[in-house]
């Protein structure tokens, strides 16, 4: 897979991109792993409900075709755009979400933090109380679970969104590493009132965008092979 580090680059352009080299693909066109951070962004996904948008205020709405609600992107975020034709990976969708998922936990793990599951909700999650702790959710994913996602002492961390294609995949996941969280309650995250919204910054973990950067390509690349 060829690693492509954009850089801060704005949302709708790098939307598009996506879409015109997800188009533009054949059977042979190598994958690429798209590692970015946006300006100040919401964006809906297909399900998008407007009024999870509670206060845009000066930040721009962008509606597009991935799966899920709304979320926020904005500078100390690493985005990371996978575009992977499935069908030569070998794998189907519910097991590139749970790869991409994989990538994110074994990311925070190398800087102590304990990534979570939550059954009915995807992304990562992590204890409030003690993000390092190991101890398994008792709402984690397992056989009979509720499908009523419970996110009681959990913060959010990571977000993801997807969209697949003739078998190709675009958008992606979100890493939220050190920056203005307050946009997160201008809109019910992920379509969750209420849902609390973290960085590594918060749960006082320092680390350099880029540092972040580094480690989660590196996890993608590996979790992600075919």
């Amino acid at each position: 897979m060829e690693l492509h580090l954009l850089g801060q680059v704005d949302y709708a352009p790098t939307y598009e991109a996506m879409q015109r080299f997800s188009a533009e693909r054949d059977a042979h066109t190598p994958d690429q792993l798209w590692l970015c951070e946006h300006p100040p962004t919401f964006t809906q996904g297909l399900a998008g409900l407007d009024g999870h948008v509670l206060a845009a205020g000066d930040i721009p709405v962008v509606k597009t075709n991935r799966g899920g609600q709304v979320t926020y992107h904005g500078p100390g975020q690493v985005v990371a755009y996978p575009l992977i034709n499935l069908q030569r990976a070998g794998y189907f969708v519910k097991e590139y979400v749970y790869r991409l998922e994989e990538a994110v936990i074994r990311t925070l793990a190398e800087f102590g933090v304990t990534g979570h599951r939550v059954s009915g909700a995807p992304g990562i999650y992590v204890r409030l109380d003690d993000p390092h702790s190991h101890a398994l959710l008792p709402q984690r994913p397992q056989h009979g679970a509720s499908t009523a996602p419970d996110f009681t002492g959990l913060g959010k961390i990571a977000a993801l969104g997807i969209k697949v294609s003739r078998h190709c995949t675009y958008h992606g996941v979100a890493l939220n590493v050190a920056m203005d969280l307050s946009p997160f309650e201008r809109i019910n995250p992920c379509g969750y009132q209420g849902l609390r919204t973290v960085d590594l910054s918060t749960i006082g973990v320092s680390v350099s965008w880029q540092a972040a950067a580094d480690v989660l390509s590196h996890k993608l690349l590996t979790y992600l092979a075919p």
